[in-house]
C-alpha cells in the first residue's frame, strides 16, 4: 500500500476484501494488521451484484453515479470491519525482507 502511494497512487485509507476470502475472519485480521489499515470485509458475491447493478443502470431500473451504486450495494450486504491491532514490528520486519 505504501508503494503504490509513494508511486504518486491515491492514499489508501482502507482495504476492501470482496469474494470467498471475506468470510475468513483470520484472512481479514491478518490483513488489516499486515497494512495497518481497517478492512471492510464483504460482500461475498461481489460480483454477482455488480454485475446485477450495473445491468440494472444500464436498463434503467436503477440510477446514480458509483458513489450511489456502491451505497446500494452496501445496503443490501452484510460488511464487517476489522481494524489493525497489535504491534506493526512483525509485519514491518517482514516488509523489510521482501523489499
Amino acid at each position: 500500500m505504501r508503494l503504490i502511494e509513494a508511486l504518486g497512487g491515491p492514499e489508501v485509507r482502507v482495504v476492501h476484501l470482496v469474494g470467498g476470502g471475506s468470510r475468513n475472519e483470520l484472512l481479514c485480521q491478518l490483513t488489516a494488521d499486515a497494512c495497518g489499515l481497517p478492512v471492510v470485509a464483504g460482500p461475498v458475491e461481489a460480483s454477482a451484484q455488480g454485475n446485477v447493478v450495473v445491468q440494472a443502470r444500464a436498463m434503467g431500473a436503477v440510477s446514480g453515479d458509483l458513489t450511489a451504486l456502491r451505497r446500494l450495494i452496501a445496503r443490501g450486504s452484510e460488511l464487517k470491519r476489522y481494524n489493525p491491532t497489535g504491534s506493526r514490528t512483525v509485519w514491518a520486519a517482514a516488509e523489510a525482507r521482501l523489499a
